[in-house]
């Protein structure tokens, strides 16, 4: 039926449902692949004997599914209809060249797990149930590679899943660590040579892929190594794969936009030279989150448009969540009123539902909304029952000192980590140095001061292409003050003074 064969369906339908005529689909297919083939009688008639049969031996009536399908052929619903003459083509290949290659690859032949691989890259890029379910397959590929002691084979394995990420958490810290520990077990069980450079190349660069948002300088060393090698090796494929590991490592400090729109410039160009379609959406998006942090929006949209263009040719679905909410940032940086702004981010958080990336999606909206109130100077407002996701450290002193519960809230400032190396680190810092104005926490200012200088002159937070907590040296000017003696407050340990500190936005 969903290869567009109705006509050979009916009598095997037929015979099977003689066998099991309490099976509800059974009738609903028949009756279904009578219609498509143009007997709209027959199915008709076949859904009054299913209805008859459930009413006289069961006393129930037929189901909705089996009720929708009898209003749609009495409507000549075009939903019915078979499928267009393109989707069948596809359809019939594509089950004809499974079945070829099941007839000819024998079972445990090392080609099917490297074909699998192949598979789940496509799957990947279609979002999110491919995108959940190419995770899960890919790390049985990888133990059952591993399983067979041949390093080369598994670095092929690992190597070959080379799906761009423009994220910079991982959808799945546990399952990412497992990658990183088997790509470190072949690293070091492959062969010295220059023949297995090119596997060492994928391996290093799935390391720096698989331990984003980890602060280790084993990540960054070794992305440098997978540049190195790819760029020596004169592979467009290699090199591109090896520079999305150096984007994921490039959000160690504060600051790096412009590195990411130099990294995003090349993606680009080599993608326009060598087809590489999936990073040319790769390098579009870097490119867009860059811009932004740089407050260049001209420059974002025309990299937005690009984008959104490519997934529409190349049936890339998971673009336009991106670009939803890089507008949404760009309503609440360029001054839309505070009701539009809060509206776009509500929306563009509506379209992460179901799209398989929970390390994007959780707690995204809540910080998002936080960031817009703070660049604002309105109060924080924070809903601890929110799904805070991997911010609510940052979130819960905000909710204590709503409740005037200072010393706790003081308590948990100070228990504050360093941001993760992602591209919400400034974000985070200026949620940190919103708390420490509020509680007059020189030390924490001081360090929040630290890490946001080498961003002056960006939007905090905005390199995400998400979100922004506004200009990071408005940020830097209200420390400033609150550190300087005029504006000072009591040092570490004091009491808060209500009123005496002014947010950005605030002025």
């Amino acid at each position: 039926m969903e290869l567009g064969r109705a006509a050979e369906a009916v009598p095997d339908l037929d015979a099977h449902l003689t066998e099991h005529p309490w099976r509800e689909e059974a009738w609903r297919l028949l009756a279904l692949a009578l219609y498509r083939t143009g007997r709209q009688a027959d199915a008709l008639a076949v859904l009054r004997r299913a209805r008859a049969l459930l009413a006289g031996q069961l006393g129930v009536d037929p189901g909705p599914r089996l009720r929708r399908l009898e209003a749609g052929i009495l409507a000549q619903d075009p939903g019915l209809d078979p499928p267009s003459e393109p989707a069948e083509a596809a359809a019939r290949l594509w089950a004809r060249a499974t079945e070829a290659y099941d007839r000819t690859v024998a079972a445990g032949a090392h080609a099917r797990l490297e074909s699998t691989v192949g598979l789940l890259r496509s799957l990947a890029v279609t979002g999110g149930g491919g995108l959940e379910a190419a995770r899960e397959h890919r790390t049985t590929a990888v133990a059952a590679a591993e399983e067979t002691g041949d390093a080369e084979l598994t670095a092929r394995v690992i190597g070959a899943y080379d799906v761009p990420a423009i994220w910079t958490r991982s959808d799945d810290p546990e399952r990412a660590r497992r990658i990183v520990e088997a790509a470190e077990r072949t690293l070091a069980a492959l062969p010295d040579g220059t023949t297995a450079e090119a596997d060492r190349c994928r391996l290093l660069a799935t390391v720096a892929l698989e331990s984003r948002g980890v602060r280790s300088p084993r990540g960054p060393r070794a992305a440098d190594a997978a540049e190195r090698i790819a760029r020596g090796l004169d592979d467009p494929a290699l090199l591109a794969f090896a520079l999305n590991g150096v984007f994921m490592q490039s959000c160690t400090t504060a600051g790096l936009a412009p590195r990411r729109d130099a990294t995003g410039a090349e993606l680009v160009a080599l993608a326009a030279r060598h087809g590489l379609v999936n990073y040319a959406v790769l390098g579009h998006l870097i490119r867009l989150q860059a811009r932004s942090a740089l407050a260049d929006f001209t420059a974002a949209d025309e990299h937005a448009t690009a984008v959104d263009r490519l997934a529409e040719r190349h049936e890339r679905p998971l673009v336009a969540v991106f670009t939803e909410w890089y507008r949404a940032l760009r309503r609440a940086a360029t001054g839309s009123p505070y009701d539009s702004a809060e509206a776009a981010y509500r929306s563009a958080a509506a379209g992460l539902d179901g799209a398989g990336m929970p390390g994007l999606e959780r707690g995204l909206l809540p910080l998002a909304l936080l960031g817009l109130r703070l660049a604002r100077g309105r109060p924080a407002e924070v809903d601890p029952r929110a799904d805070w996701g991997p911010y609510r450290p940052w979130a819960e002193p905000f909710a204590l000192l709503a409740d005037g519960r200072d010393a706790e809230a003081r308590t948990a400032l100070r228990a504050l980590p360093e941001p993760p190396p992602d591209l919400l680190y400034e974000a985070l810092c200026c949620a940190e140095a919103a708390l420490a104005l509020e509680l007059g926490d020189h030390p924490a200012l001081e360090r929040t001061y630290r890490r946001l200088l080498p961003a002056s002159g960006e939007l905090a937070g905005a390199g995400s292409g998400l979100l922004t907590f506004g200009p990071v040296d408005d940020w830097l000017a209200v420390i400033r003050r609150a550190l300087g003696p005029a504006s000072a407050g009591p040092h570490q340990g004091g009491t808060r003074r209500p009123g005496t500190v002014r947010r950005p936005g605030g002025r």
